[in-house]
């Protein structure tokens, strides 16, 4: 993990911290299933491997669908869903990204996105230009509208991250990055990482 890729973590912004009564009414529940997570990585090295951890799984499906759950009330507005959120990140943080980057990065098929990437246009929240080099290459780039967008969804994304990581020790925290990279499959860990490290535009 590279010292950048461990930035995108955030401090929690005081605003988003958890109220004391809040940390004590879940702290036991909180703290049950950091030490069966903690039990569980002990054990791995000689656990029965047709045993599932159903304890990880459940933990990613929960955190996975509260994550996604907050711009999803956002998106509804729009008539969007979460291939649109997908879409807009992306295109907002690389501009210019081509079809073929795209579909790389989303492993979607190009019909997909095609339909996707139609509604966007259409309700003036991406752009696709001509290559500079090859006409016939198409180019995306977000609008004053879709860059708007992208920044206030992965704004409520940050806050629900900032309360997460005020929780966790301030050394803890590259840890979370290195777990996060580490489940992605190996030949592709590079290019995400350079991916994330870069600056990013919109969002």
């Amino acid at each position: 993990m590279t010292q950048a890729t461990a930035k995108t973590l955030p401090d929690a912004p005081p605003e988003t911290r958890p109220d004391a009564a809040a940390l004590r009414l879940a702290g036991s529940d909180a703290t049950r299933v950091r030490e069966a997570a903690r039990a569980h990585a002990r054990e791995a090295p000689g656990q029965d491997p047709d045993l599932p951890a159903y304890d990880l799984i459940e933990l990613f499906f929960f955190a996975y669908r509260d994550f996604v759950g907050d711009p999803d009330r956002i998106l509804d507005d729009y008539g969007f869903g979460r291939a649109h959120h997908r879409v807009l990140h992306f295109v907002a943080r690389n501009p210019g990204l081509t079809i073929a980057e795209l579909l790389e990065i989303l492993r979607i098929t190009k019909q997909s996105l095609n339909r996707v990437l139609k509604e966007l246009i259409e309700k003036g929240f991406v752009e696709a230009r001509p290559g500079t080099t090859d006409r016939r290459q198409r180019l995306l780039f977000v609008t004053e509208a879709g860059g708007s967008l992208a920044l206030r969804l992965s704004r409520l994304q940050t806050q629900r991250i900032g309360r997460a990581l005020a929780d966790i020790p301030a050394e803890g925290r590259s840890a979370v990055a290195d777990f996060l990279l580490a489940m992605i499959d190996p030949g592709e860990r590079d290019a995400v990482a350079r991916r994330v490290d870069g600056p990013g535009e919109g969002s």
